[in-house]
């Protein structure tokens, strides 16, 4: 399919200025398509010749000024025109076909009950896939929409929607919306459960299908109130009222993204309706998505981007605004420890690889929709909000928000580059923010904060004497890196009444120019047991701790009365683990020490994911793997011991965290097998879906089970995430046939019959492609590895790019961190011209699989030096 070019794009804008769309979509049409009937009402400024985008099963006819066009001349996704100056209308009518990728309109047949479920994803590129479009996010128009269901069903859009006629005919008109770029645009219709309130003189409503009815009715005070409270928090800060007629968040079915801002109808994956056991930590996750899509109200859905090289404008600013509006309003008070901890190593790790990018990218950088699909990573979300968290702490927050408020004034209905942001900002301050912005979002790669402390140097002592007689410490603060930093230093002292905990003595804020080098600052009194550079994380850069920290870390982590600074150190670990300076072992050891008594649930989860699937599959040798599962197990029962009839808030958390790492470093299955049997964890928790299915996969991957004992599991949840369990379990199982099979479903020799859905959902592909490959069953894959690659570039060629980011992600061989691997890989690379999508997955997975070889020639003994 061609993509859009952003100079093809800026050509049309030029030439046109779109008014309205008239919608109107036939969804009683089977099971592989529906009608699409679009009226497009534009004005060409100039004569001249242009496209529309339409990608139909059927383009049936197409006239523009009523007269015919000859719909022979559609090459592939482009209708060509030619245009007068003056005022046009157009109108095409054309079957499309249903999506099982989640890419246009997404079609799911509920396992549970039989009941289908439709929803749109008209993300980027997609909305021609439902209807005809200039697809393009700076030429909005307002949208009409008439929708044909099944009469039982509920149809919902980005305004409110009314049935119309009989209640057999099963249509429904949708309110006139404000201007609206294409890919805001969303449907969603089935028989779905619904949970309704209002709130500020607004309907808000929450959505699911029925089966996870029960789920959603439990939870939906707590949704509610978290809406409430976010929407009500950006009332305050921002001047600008929600600028739609109504609030929907509908949970769907096999959503590729955690969730998308379509005005007025923001989708959810459904995961986020529980139906099992989740932590706190989970809770206030969902809690933040909520609040990120509500920030997408203002930044993306009332000023948008002008072109998708600005698309960190719109995830850097919800992702900050998620995070800080949910701490305010809400219970959810840590939400800065979990970014800390587990949002920001995404960010870290994808600024580390050759595929990194700065914050804002050059235009022509970003130069068609292929290659912006790219930029939805880490760098975009955790970076570009670590960035904007490090630009309040600069500026301040009341000029950063006067510059924000400043913006939408200017750009309402409108959109907006960085430029128009930028300039917004420094009308609100006297500082440079042009230069910060250069600084800040125009490169690329991560700082380096790396402290030197001197009690008594070749220069005599460096500070004055104390008044306990004791000479000054001097700290040399080196600045690998090119950003200005504003941060803090935190000063530590082990607690006089219990060695194991620390007292924080001083915070010292300061501020590193940009270009690098070494700061030095002097100190009076003793050296502190323990000192943290970027105490309270404000800003973004690696820092190392030294030795005489680290030593003091070792001992007291767990008593760092900060939760944010014992994310901060922890990460800190983290990324010394990846950069060949602290060994794994190092790492475990602190992990086994500190974690059996860690209070906040985010820090524990986040250590304990690390060890298990990066340190224990990824950075030990299969050799050595057996002692780190141990270790993890013993930590895993010394979490529960510690918890258990404790009356403790974070208990229930800590206790299913700790089950969770046992069920996953199980060695031998005895264990396993009695819990399933019993239906409970002694003491708790009790085995739900969730926890029943990790159990029964734990046990086929050691072989501990059969295919009839997964088939029956099935029995007992036929829903559609049991449905994903047993093809997890069944290609999990240590044995030649179930291998074949799985690797059969996920990339079959041919379509296996006319229509897409023959074939894996996005969904079924993952759990699938998490099954197959296992560290414990390395001889038994590894025949799989030289045809992964050719199988993975031509699944993605025929499926498209989220299949391919599953195929680059889910379906990489991860186990088998060989060179052979490496080598296999760097050809595809090299020969097989991969789509964009999987180039950019797989040489993300090659260089990790680089990093992964080189730490596993780590020194044992490696750590932090003097």
């Amino acid at each position: 399919m061609p993509v859009l070019t952003r100079d093809e794009a800026q050509t049309r804008a030029r030439l046109l200025d779109v008014h309205r769309y008239e919608i109107d979509l036939d969804l009683t049409r089977g099971d592989e398509h529906f009608g699409s009937t679009t009226v497009i009402r534009f004005t060409a400024r100039e004569a001249g010749a242009t496209f529309l985008e339409v990608r139909p099963a059927a383009l049936h006819r197409a006239t523009l000024d009523g007269h015919a066009l000859d719909i022979a001349t559609l090459d592939d996704n482009r209708l060509p025109l030619t245009l007068t100056p003056g005022d046009h209308e157009l109108r095409v009518e054309a079957d499309m076909r249903y999506s099982h990728t989640g890419e246009g309109m997404h079609r799911f047949t509920d396992p549970a009950d039989g009941e289908t479920y439709l929803y749109t994803q008209c993300f980027l590129d997609d909305v021609q896939r439902v209807f005809a479009a200039f697809d393009q996010p700076d030429l909005k128009a307002v949208f009409d929409a008439t929708v044909t269901a099944p009469p039982q069903w509920t149809v919902l859009g980005n305004a409110l929607a009314t049935r119309v006629g009989a209640p057999a005919d099963g249509r429904w008109r949708l309110a006139t919306t404000a201007p609206l770029s294409t890919y805001f645009v969303a449907f969603a219709a089935g028989p779905w459960h619904t949970v309704r309130t209002e709130h500020a003189g607004l309907p808000f409503a929450l959505h699911c299908r029925r089966s996870l009815a029960p789920h959603l009715d439990a939870d939906a005070e707590e949704l509610f109130d978290i809406t409430r409270r976010c929407y009500d928090r950006y009332h305050q800060i921002f001047d600008e009222p929600y600028p739609f007629d109504s609030y929907d968040q509908a949970f769907v079915p096999e959503f590729n993204a955690g969730a998308m801002e379509n005005p007025g109808l923001v989708t959810f994956r459904d995961e986020f309706v529980f139906r099992s056991a989740v932590t706190d930590t989970e809770r206030q996750t969902r809690g933040m998505v909520i609040a990120h899509e509500m920030a997408h109200m203002w930044f993306g859905d009332l000023v948008t981007l002008q072109w998708w090289d600005d698309i960190w404008l719109n995830e850097s600013f919800a992702e900050y605004m998620g995070y800080q509006v949910l701490s305010e309003a809400s219970r959810f008070t840590g939400t800065w420890t979990d970014f800390a901890v587990a949002r920001k190593s995404w960010g870290y790790d994808a600024d580390q690889r050759p595929s990194t990018h700065p914050v804002a990218p050059a235009p022509d950088a970003v130069r068609d929709t292929a290659s912006a699909l790219l930029n939805f990573d880490g760098i975009s979300y955790a970076k570009g909000a670590s960035a904007l968290r490090q630009l309040v702490a600069w500026l301040g927050e009341k000029d950063f928000l006067a510059g924000i408020n400043d913006h939408f004034a200017r750009h309402r209905f409108g959109n907006a580059t960085l430029a128009d942001f930028i300039d917004s900002l420094a009308r609100a301050t006297d500082r440079d923010v042009h230069a910060w912005a250069d600084s800040w979002l125009r490169t690329s790669g991560v700082d380096t904060l790396t402290p030197r402390i001197t009690e008594d140097g070749p220069e005599g002592a460096p500070g004055e004497a104390g008044a306990d007689g004791t000479r000054g410490w001097r700290l040399d603060l080196h600045h690998d890196g090119t950003r200005p930093h504003h941060l803090a230093i935190g000063l530590y002292d082990h607690a006089p009444d219990d060695p194991r905990a620390l007292v924080r003595r001083d915070r010292v804020e300061t501020d590193l120019p940009a270009g690098g080098g070494t700061r030095t600052l002097t100190f009076t009194g003793p050296r502190p047991a323990l000192l943290l550079v970027n105490d309270g994380d404000l800003t973004y850069a690696k820092v190392r701790l030294d030795a005489g920290s680290w030593d003091t870390a070792l001992r007291t982590l767990s008593g760092l009365p900060d939760p944010v600074a014992r994310a901060v150190v922890w990460n800190a670990a983290r990324d010394m683990v990846r950069d060949g300076e602290l060994a794994p072992a190092a790492y475990l050891d602190a992990a086994r020490a500190h974690i059996p008594h860690e209070t906040d649930i985010a820090i524990a989860q986040a250590v304990l994911g690390f060890a298990r699937t990066q340190i224990a599959d990824r950075y030990t040798p299969a050799t050595a793997r057996p002692t780190v599962l141990t270790t993890l197990t013993d930590l895993g029962h010394d979490l529960l011991r510690r918890t258990d009839g404790t009356g403790r808030a974070d208990a229930q958390g800590l206790r299913l965290i700790a089950v969770r790492t046992l069920i996953d470093s199980a060695t031998t299955p005895g264990t396993l097998q009695d819990w399933l049997t019993a239906g409970t964890v002694p003491g708790g928790p009790a085995l739900d879906p969730e926890l029943r299915w990790r159990t029964l996969a734990r046990l086929a991957v050691l072989g501990a089970t059969t295919p009839d004992a997964i088939d029956a599991e099935l029995a007992r949840d036929p829903s559609a995430t049991g449905q994903e369990g047993a093809a997890r379990c069944h290609a999990a199982l240590p044995d030649a046939t179930a291998k074949a099979t799985a690797w059969q479903a996920m990339y079959p020799a041919e379509p296996s019959g006319p229509a897409e859905p023959a074939e894996l959902s996005n969904y079924l592909f993952t759990a699938t492609a998490q099954g197959f490959w296992q560290p414990e069953q390395l001889d038994l894959v590894r025949p799989y590895r030289e045809r992964y690659f050719p199988a993975a570039v031509t699944v993605a060629a025929r499926r498209g790019p989220a299949l391919a980011i599953a195929a680059g992600f889910h379906g990489f061989p991860h186990p088998l961190v060989e060179a052979e691997t490496l080598r296999l890989g760097e050809d595809c690379l090299r020969d097989a011209d991969p789509t964009p999508a999987l180039r950019r997955k797989l040489a993300d997975q090659l260089d990790d699989l680089r990093r992964a070889l080189r730490i596993r020639e780590t020194p044992a003994d490696i750590r932090p030096q003097a």
